[in-house]
Formats: C-alpha cells, sequence, structure tokens
C-alpha cells in the first residue's frame, strides 16, 4: 500500500498494489463505495460477501488519515471521489506437464486506487 499525497488540489490518494483477485471482482465492491462518506465506506464492505472487500477495505482508513494531514479535510467529511481498478503486472510461474516439460502461467494481479477529496462531484 502507498500514500500518496500529489492527487492535485484538495485530494488526497491510496494506492494498493498487486493484489491477487480479479478486475472485475474487484471493481464491483470498489464501484459500491465511489462518491460514498467515509462513514459509510467501512460498514458497506464490512457486509458485502465478496472476497475483494478485505483489501480494499484497508484502503479506506489510510485515505481519509492522509487527506486530513496532507489537505486539511476533517474525518467526518472526506469521501471516495475517485475508485479504481487498473492491471498490475503478472506473476509468472511455470506449471509442470508430461515428459519434463513446464508450461508458463501467468497469474494476473491489480492495482486499486481511493482518491479522497472534499465537496461533491
Amino acid at each position: 500500500m502507498r500514500n500518496d499525497g500529489s492527487s492535485g488540489p484538495g485530494g488526497a490518494q491510496v494506492l494498493a498494489k498487486h493484489i491477487n483477485i480479479s478486475a472485475s471482482k474487484t471493481r464491483r465492491v470498489v464501484d459500491q463505495i465511489r462518491y460514498r462518506p467515509y462513514e459509510q465506506a467501512p460498514m458497506i464492505l464490512e457486509f458485502m460477501p465478496h472476497r475483494a472487500c478485505y483489501p480494499v477495505s484497508q484502503l479506506v482508513p489510510p485515505a481519509a488519515a492522509n487527506a486530513s494531514r496532507t489537505s486539511g479535510l476533517s474525518k467526518a467529511k472526506p469521501f471516495a471521489s475517485g475508485a479504481e481498478v487498473g492491471k498490475g503486472t503478472p506473476s509468472k510461474r511455470l506449471r509442470p506437464r508430461a515428459q519434463g516439460r513446464a508450461y508458463p502461467v501467468r497469474k494476473h494481479t491489480r492495482h486499486a486506487a481511493i482518491v479522497v477529496r472534499h465537496g461533491h462531484m
């Protein structure tokens, strides 16, 4: 996880890299917390039955803390103005096959980012 206050004026960004879940499964979780206040986001993620909720829920408190530290936003107000999932680097493995051969297997990873800004859409 990387904290980066360089998301622009009045905002803060937190980035989680190399999440081992597919993009569509992560996006359906991230779409639920986009444009939500800070108080609602952890509750939504806690009660959703998806595996991607845990890595995304670990991004919410650092994003609010980073917004209050870098931009002076209070923790009661910030909301996720941008939440996105991007393509990560694949981890490469070898799978044993017949007659001593090996086939490459690429396990795809994702990067998830939450941008917190003050104000409304």
